[in-house]
Protein backbone atom coordinates (compact mmCIF):
# COMPACT_ATOMS: atom_id res chain seq x y z
CA UNK A 1 0.00 0.00 0.00
CA UNK A 2 2.83 2.42 0.80
CA UNK A 3 4.30 1.72 -2.66
CA UNK A 4 1.11 3.12 -4.20
CA UNK A 5 1.55 6.41 -2.37
CA UNK A 6 5.15 6.69 -3.54
CA UNK A 7 4.16 6.76 -7.21
CA UNK A 8 2.49 10.21 -7.17
CA UNK A 9 2.57 13.31 -4.97
CA UNK A 10 -0.67 13.99 -3.12
CA UNK A 11 -2.14 16.75 -1.02
CA UNK A 12 -4.77 15.66 1.51
CA UNK A 13 -6.49 17.54 4.32
CA UNK A 14 -7.62 16.17 7.69
CA UNK A 15 -10.77 18.10 8.70
CA UNK A 16 -13.07 17.96 11.71
CA UNK A 17 -14.39 19.58 14.86
CA UNK A 18 -12.36 20.78 17.84
CA UNK A 19 -10.82 17.83 19.68
CA UNK A 20 -11.65 15.18 17.08
CA UNK A 21 -8.03 14.12 16.58
CA UNK A 22 -6.93 15.92 13.42
CA UNK A 23 -3.43 16.76 14.60
CA UNK A 24 -2.80 13.26 15.92
CA UNK A 25 -3.95 11.64 12.69
CA UNK A 26 -1.92 14.11 10.63
CA UNK A 27 1.19 13.11 12.58
CA UNK A 28 0.53 9.37 12.34
CA UNK A 29 -0.30 9.37 8.62
CA UNK A 30 2.71 11.53 7.76
CA UNK A 31 5.05 9.26 9.71
CA UNK A 32 3.59 6.07 8.25
CA UNK A 33 3.67 7.26 4.64
CA UNK A 34 6.73 9.51 4.78
CA UNK A 35 4.69 12.59 3.86
CA UNK A 36 5.30 16.13 5.02
CA UNK A 37 2.86 17.22 7.76
CA UNK A 38 1.42 20.73 7.80
CA UNK A 39 0.01 21.55 11.23
CA UNK A 40 -2.56 24.08 12.36
CA UNK A 41 -0.94 27.17 13.89
CA UNK A 42 -3.54 27.83 16.60
CA UNK A 43 -0.87 28.82 19.14
CA UNK A 44 0.07 31.87 17.06
CA UNK A 45 -3.39 33.48 16.94
CA UNK A 46 -3.11 36.48 19.31
CA UNK A 47 -6.91 36.81 19.50
CA UNK A 48 -7.78 33.21 20.39
CA UNK A 49 -7.85 33.44 24.19
CA UNK A 50 -9.81 36.71 23.98
CA UNK A 51 -12.18 35.08 21.47
CA UNK A 52 -13.09 32.23 23.81
CA UNK A 53 -13.63 34.77 26.60
CA UNK A 54 -15.79 37.18 24.52
CA UNK A 55 -16.82 35.77 21.13
CA UNK A 56 -18.88 38.74 19.82
CA UNK A 57 -16.03 41.17 20.57
CA UNK A 58 -13.22 39.15 19.01
CA UNK A 59 -14.84 36.80 16.47
CA UNK A 60 -14.10 38.88 13.37
CA UNK A 61 -10.50 39.57 14.42
CA UNK A 62 -9.85 35.90 15.16
CA UNK A 63 -11.41 34.60 11.95
CA UNK A 64 -9.63 37.07 9.69
CA UNK A 65 -6.35 36.14 11.34
CA UNK A 66 -7.03 32.44 10.79
CA UNK A 67 -8.00 33.09 7.17
CA UNK A 68 -4.80 35.02 6.46
CA UNK A 69 -2.64 32.36 8.08
CA UNK A 70 -4.43 29.55 6.29
CA UNK A 71 -3.99 31.32 2.96
CA UNK A 72 -0.25 31.68 3.55
CA UNK A 73 -0.04 28.03 4.57
CA UNK A 74 -2.07 26.79 1.60
CA UNK A 75 0.05 28.81 -0.84
CA UNK A 76 3.26 27.58 0.80
CA UNK A 77 2.36 23.90 0.68
CA UNK A 78 1.38 24.11 -3.00
CA UNK A 79 5.00 25.11 -3.72
CA UNK A 80 6.38 22.03 -1.96
CA UNK A 81 7.59 18.86 -3.63
CA UNK A 82 6.27 15.51 -2.45
CA UNK A 83 3.07 14.53 -0.67
CA UNK A 84 1.54 16.59 2.13
CA UNK A 85 -1.08 15.94 4.80
CA UNK A 86 -2.58 19.10 6.31
CA UNK A 87 -4.20 19.58 9.71
CA UNK A 88 -7.43 21.52 8.98
CA UNK A 89 -8.12 23.55 5.84
CA UNK A 90 -8.94 27.08 4.83
CA UNK A 91 -12.40 25.85 3.79
CA UNK A 92 -13.69 24.85 7.22
CA UNK A 93 -12.41 28.04 8.83
CA UNK A 94 -14.94 29.88 6.68
CA UNK A 95 -17.65 27.34 5.91
CA UNK A 96 -17.94 26.04 9.48
CA UNK A 97 -16.44 28.32 12.12
CA UNK A 98 -17.09 31.75 10.66
CA UNK A 99 -20.52 30.71 9.38
CA UNK A 100 -21.47 29.35 12.79
CA UNK A 101 -20.34 32.55 14.48
CA UNK A 102 -22.63 34.48 12.15
CA UNK A 103 -25.53 32.12 12.84
CA UNK A 104 -25.14 32.53 16.58
CA UNK A 105 -24.80 36.32 16.34
CA UNK A 106 -21.11 36.68 17.19
CA UNK A 107 -20.39 37.96 13.68
CA UNK A 108 -22.67 40.75 12.49
CA UNK A 109 -24.18 40.58 9.01
CA UNK A 110 -21.75 43.25 7.81
CA UNK A 111 -18.77 41.40 9.27
CA UNK A 112 -19.92 38.11 7.80
CA UNK A 113 -20.47 39.62 4.35
CA UNK A 114 -17.02 41.20 4.35
CA UNK A 115 -15.41 37.99 5.53
CA UNK A 116 -17.31 35.77 3.08
CA UNK A 117 -16.49 38.02 0.12
CA UNK A 118 -12.80 37.81 0.99
CA UNK A 119 -12.96 34.05 1.45
CA UNK A 120 -14.75 33.45 -1.88
CA UNK A 121 -12.17 35.53 -3.73
CA UNK A 122 -9.36 33.52 -2.15
CA UNK A 123 -10.87 30.11 -2.88
CA UNK A 124 -11.30 30.91 -6.56
CA UNK A 125 -7.53 31.10 -7.03
CA UNK A 126 -6.44 28.18 -4.80
CA UNK A 127 -5.80 24.68 -6.11
CA UNK A 128 -7.89 22.23 -3.99
CA UNK A 129 -6.56 19.11 -2.23
CA UNK A 130 -6.67 15.67 -3.81
CA UNK A 131 -8.75 14.41 -0.88
CA UNK A 132 -10.46 15.81 2.19
CA UNK A 133 -10.71 13.38 5.13
CA UNK A 134 -13.53 14.40 7.50
CA UNK A 135 -13.30 13.05 11.07
CA UNK A 136 -16.64 12.84 12.89
CA UNK A 137 -17.34 12.37 16.61
CA UNK A 138 -20.20 12.95 19.04
CA UNK A 139 -20.20 16.06 21.27
CA UNK A 140 -19.57 13.87 24.34
CA UNK A 141 -16.49 12.32 22.73
CA UNK A 142 -15.21 15.71 21.58
CA UNK A 143 -15.62 17.30 25.01
CA UNK A 144 -13.82 14.39 26.66
CA UNK A 145 -10.89 14.73 24.27
CA UNK A 146 -10.79 18.51 24.74
CA UNK A 147 -10.68 18.07 28.54
CA UNK A 148 -7.95 15.45 28.22
CA UNK A 149 -5.59 17.77 26.35
CA UNK A 150 -6.11 20.50 28.97
CA UNK A 151 -5.78 23.78 27.07
CA UNK A 152 -6.86 26.59 29.38
CA UNK A 153 -8.53 28.70 26.69
CA UNK A 154 -10.70 25.73 25.67
CA UNK A 155 -12.05 25.12 29.18
CA UNK A 156 -15.13 27.30 28.61
CA UNK A 157 -16.23 25.60 25.38
CA UNK A 158 -19.81 24.40 25.87
CA UNK A 159 -21.50 21.26 24.64
CA UNK A 160 -24.04 23.40 22.77
CA UNK A 161 -21.23 25.14 20.85
CA UNK A 162 -19.59 21.82 19.96
CA UNK A 163 -22.93 20.32 18.91
CA UNK A 164 -23.72 23.28 16.66
CA UNK A 165 -20.29 23.02 15.05
CA UNK A 166 -21.04 19.36 14.34
CA UNK A 167 -24.21 20.39 12.50
CA UNK A 168 -22.26 22.95 10.48
CA UNK A 169 -19.55 20.41 9.67
CA UNK A 170 -22.08 17.85 8.45
CA UNK A 171 -23.86 20.45 6.32
CA UNK A 172 -20.57 21.63 4.88
CA UNK A 173 -19.24 18.20 3.98
CA UNK A 174 -22.56 17.25 2.35
CA UNK A 175 -22.18 20.19 -0.03
CA UNK A 176 -18.41 20.27 -0.51
CA UNK A 177 -17.60 19.75 -4.21
CA UNK A 178 -14.05 21.04 -4.68
CA UNK A 179 -12.46 17.61 -4.18
CA UNK A 180 -13.40 14.05 -3.14
CA UNK A 181 -14.27 13.51 0.53
CA UNK A 182 -13.86 10.58 2.93
CA UNK A 183 -15.87 10.57 6.16
CA UNK A 184 -14.54 8.63 9.18
CA UNK A 185 -16.61 8.13 12.34
CA UNK A 186 -14.05 8.22 15.18
CA UNK A 187 -16.12 7.53 18.32
CA UNK A 188 -15.15 3.85 18.11
CA UNK A 189 -11.62 4.35 16.79
CA UNK A 190 -8.37 4.77 18.68
CA UNK A 191 -5.63 5.03 16.08
CA UNK A 192 -3.08 5.97 18.74
CA UNK A 193 -3.41 2.73 20.72
CA UNK A 194 -4.44 0.35 17.96
CA UNK A 195 -2.33 0.15 14.84
CA UNK A 196 -5.03 -1.77 12.95
CA UNK A 197 -7.32 1.27 13.31
CA UNK A 198 -4.67 3.41 11.63
CA UNK A 199 -4.20 0.70 9.00
CA UNK A 200 -7.93 0.85 8.22
CA UNK A 201 -7.86 4.62 7.74
CA UNK A 202 -4.80 4.53 5.49
CA UNK A 203 -6.36 1.72 3.45
CA UNK A 204 -9.50 3.84 2.93
CA UNK A 205 -7.37 6.83 1.91
CA UNK A 206 -5.56 4.62 -0.60
CA UNK A 207 -8.83 3.27 -2.04
CA UNK A 208 -10.27 6.75 -2.23
CA UNK A 209 -7.35 8.20 -4.11
CA UNK A 210 -7.83 5.38 -6.61
CA UNK A 211 -11.20 6.96 -7.40
CA UNK A 212 -13.83 5.55 -5.00
CA UNK A 213 -15.51 8.82 -4.00
CA UNK A 214 -17.75 9.69 -1.05
CA UNK A 215 -16.88 6.66 1.05
CA UNK A 216 -17.28 6.59 4.82
CA UNK A 217 -16.16 4.31 7.65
Amino acid sequence: MVDFFEDVSYYIVIAGNIGVGKTTLTELVSKRLGWEPMYETFQENPFLADFYDDMPRWAFHSQVFFLSQRLKQHHFLLQRNGSIVQDRSIYEDAEVFARNLHLQGSLSSKEWQAYEDLYRAIVRVLAPPNLLVYLQASPATLLARIAQRGRDYESTISEAYIAQLNVCYDDWIDNFKLCPTLTIQTDGLDYVRYEDHLDLIIERISQHLHGNYHMSI
